[in-house]
């Protein structure tokens, strides 16, 4: 008989395929087989919370023929993903695959859990040999968390449709990012800004051209200057182009930049989002690809890095060697640091994974492999493996200078700096430089030589009006890592929460910030007014310790369930009584009604958005959700492009003579014609556009 072997995924049986041989068969089971009901709670609040799981009709078929295969098989290996939620979907895999037939007790001897973090053969193969028991202490901390999100969302989100708009939904995790998001905002709203002006002046030396400019920090003995109008800055501009400047003060020293570690699911997010502009979202289903395999040419399918969804910066000591012989070999002794570098896991709780995410095998460059991925695939490996050489690479060294200026008047004396900062050694960056999320990127600066007393020239004196800046609105980079430092959700919540606050209308993206809407604000306060628990950051984070606890066996994961349950269904009953019907305003598209004249809104019905007249019920006109771009359709010439919905509610752009032309775009239509071929040009990104007939692409200012 075979052993069989199941998995998520047909790309990870592949790649496993492979590395096993022909004594196992692989099966993939599409992820969960197994869920609680769509249609109710599926939480027996009486039995002590006991979740009430089911097989979906769309996993029935899959189920039967995982079940067939066990029956025939010797012995079932359960390598799923090594995470909580991979173990309990081996559990799952477990309870739904047994043969009847047999004795329980059998049966548990005939499963086993394998876990690795990594498709390597080293890796498998190990796995193989040390199989193990399903740890029910990671199943009941997942299954804890099932129940939790599963009472919030179908206790609140009731409620929510019958007191706000059908559609909507609460969530123990996505409910507080909306709050973080909302409360930035206000925060912005709320922000009033100082005026200030900054003054510099260009200066050289007597006898040289080449010229510099030093900041006013103060008066020479030490006072700061406030700046606050331009009529101070015209008296101290005065002032300073009848002073006699010299220097002050020289002061140089060296300073070291260390690498980053490897990347977490966290920060991989973060600099996919900086240097890519992949969402959470996109960044995860690309790095899922790249673990479970890719055919890499005469390889085969190969997994091309570890496990992408951790909090851990361990590395293992092999792959911290290849690292160090790759980094000598490649760039020279120098590059490489007297020791291996050892990162600290900064986050709290830390245990989802045993490894950083990095490549398989670092001798795999990227370029070397380029031909076999698709551009986003390269793109995202070719971030992961410089990060992971960079890491174990020498310091940067910079030579850092600071001058003192004294500008000279009989009565007061002023103080001018200028820095400069110049790379002496590259180190690591030669490789890879960490992505930051303030807009001004430090420079690096060359000054001319200066010493203690040389007099200076004044060449002129510039003033710059400034204004203080309230905080920014986040990215997908800074929300991430908000959460991650507040201790809210875990490596495989992340992508999915930032999904589904945009997904539910709570937020929306400008220009690469996220902005609460109109509905966004009323729903978190709603939650705040009445549920206040569930959209604070210290209970949410909290709440994740007691996941934590659970996996620990510190804590019973039913009593968990319980102490959150008792408390927020008398707040929900309370609510349910007190809240009252909100009126939100419909969003106009600046068209009016063909029937009365007055403006067409987007409305939402229990099947999505549709467009509707404002005066109902005395005009009941009603249309699809089809909104003019403005743009004619460049295969017809003849309709215009028109923003609709699909049926799985996803935007489009389609011509308005359908099924005429059926012409359609997922991509955003832009006015302006491609340069070159006059075609159309669509989104393509952020700030980028691309043609549709010749591929030209450019840059575009933000929407």
């Amino acid at each position: 008989m075979k052993k069989l072997v199941i998995v998520e995924s047909p790309a990870k049986a592949r790649t496993l395929s492979k590395i096993l041989g022909r004594g196992y068969t692989l099966k993939a089971s599409l992820g969960h087989i197994r869920d609680l009901p769509k249609s109710d709670l599926g939480v027996e609040i009486d039995d002590n919370f006991a979740p009430r799981y089911v097989v979906p009709k769309a996993k029935a078929k899959i189920v039967n023929e995982l079940k067939k295969a066990a029956q025939e098989a010797s012995t079932v290996y359960l390598a799923t993903d090594p995470d909580r939620e991979g173990e309990a979907i081996a559990w799952h895999l477990t309870e739904v695959t047994r043969d009847g037939a047999f004795l329980r007790q059998a049966q548990d001897k005939l499963y086993q859990r394998v876990a690795f973090h990594e498709i390597t053969k080293e890796a498998v193969e190990e796995a193989f040999r040390h199989p193990r028991d399903i740890d029910m202490q990671l199943v009941n901390a997942q299954q804890a968390r099932r129940v939790l999100d599963r009472l919030v969302g179908y206790k609140i989100s009731p409620l929510l449709w019958r007191k706000v708009r059908r559609g909507l939904s609460a969530g123990r995790v996505q409910s507080v990012t909306v709050r973080i998001v909302v409360d930035r905002e206000r925060e912005i709203q709320a922000f009033k800004p100082v005026e200030y002006w900054v003054i510099e002046a260009e200066l050289s030396k007597k006898a040289e051209k080449k010229s510099f400019r030093a900041t006013l920090v103060g008066l020479a003995d030490g006072t700061k200057l406030e700046v606050p109008s331009e009529t101070e800055a015209s008296r101290l501009k005065a002032e300073l182009e009848k002073a006699d400047y010299s220097v002050l003060k020289v002061g140089t020293k060296k300073i070291t930049r260390q690498p980053a570690p490897p990347f977490i699911t966290s920060t991989l997010q973060q600099e996919a989002w900086r240097k890519l502009h992949f969402t959470a979202k996109q960044t995860m289903a690309i790095a899922q690809q790249l673990y479970e395999g890719l055919p890499v040419g005469e390889e085969g399918n190969v997994g091309l890095i570890t496990y992408m969804r951790t909090d851990s910066t361990h590395v293992a000591s092999s792959a911290l060697a290849e690292t160090r012989d790759y980094v000598k070999e490649k760039y020279g002794v120098e590059y490489l640091p007297p020791r291996a570098r050892f990162y600290a896991t900064k986050v709290k709780g830390a245990q989802e994974a045993h490894e950083a995410i990095r490549p398989t095998r670092i001798h795999r460059e990227p370029a070397a492999i380029k031909q076999y991925l698709t551009a986003t695939q390269y793109r995202l490996y070719d971030l992961i493996w410089k990060r992971m050489v960079a890491s174990q690479m020498a310091a940067a060294i910079f030579d850092s200078t600071t001058i003192d200026i004294e500008a000279k008047r009989p009565k007061s004396s002023y103080l001018l700096r200028t820095q400069s900062s110049v790379n002496v050694f590259p180190g690591f960056i030669i490789v890879y430089i960490e992505g930051r999320d303030e807009a001004d990127e430090e420079k690096e600066v060359a000054l001319p030589v200066l010493r203690k007393g040389d007099v200076l020239k004044l060449i002129e004196v510039f003033l710059d009006q400034r204004f203080t800046q309230p905080p920014p609105r986040y990215t997908e980079a800074t929300l991430v890592k908000t959460l991650e430092q507040n201790g809210i959700g875990r490596p495989s919540t992340y992508a999915p929460t930032l999904s589904t606050i945009q997904d539910r209308e709570y937020v929306t993206r400008v220009k690469g910030f996220f902005q609460p809407t109109e509905l966004g604000f009323v729903v978190n306060d709603l939650l705040n007014q009445h549920f206040a628990d569930i959209v604070d950051i210290k209970f949410t984070a909290r709440m994740e310790e007691k996941l934590d606890e659970i996996v620990d066996n510190k804590r019973d994961w039913v009593s968990v369930i319980r102490d959150f349950y008792v408390p927020f269904q008398k707040y929900l009953d309370k609510a349910t009584q007190v809240i009252e019907k909100v009126k939100i305003a419909d969003e106009q598209i600046g068209e009016a009604c063909p029937k009365c004249g007055k403006p067409i809104v987007i409305k939402t019905g229990r099947f999505g958005k549709f467009l509707a007249c404002s005066g109902y019920p005395e005009c009941k006109y009603t249309r699809p959700y089809r909104i003019s771009t403005g743009v004619k359709c460049p295969e017809c010439g003849k309709g215009d492009l028109l923003q609709m919905l699909s049926k799985k509610k996803k935007v489009f752009y389609g011509c308005s003579r359908y099924p005429e032309c059926k012409f359609a775009t997922s991509y955003k239509p832009l006015p302006q014609p491609c340069p070159k071929c006059g075609s159309l040009m669509t989104k393509s990104g952020e700030d980028w556009a691309r043609c549709t007939k010749c591929g030209h692409r450019m840059k575009v200012q933000q929407d």
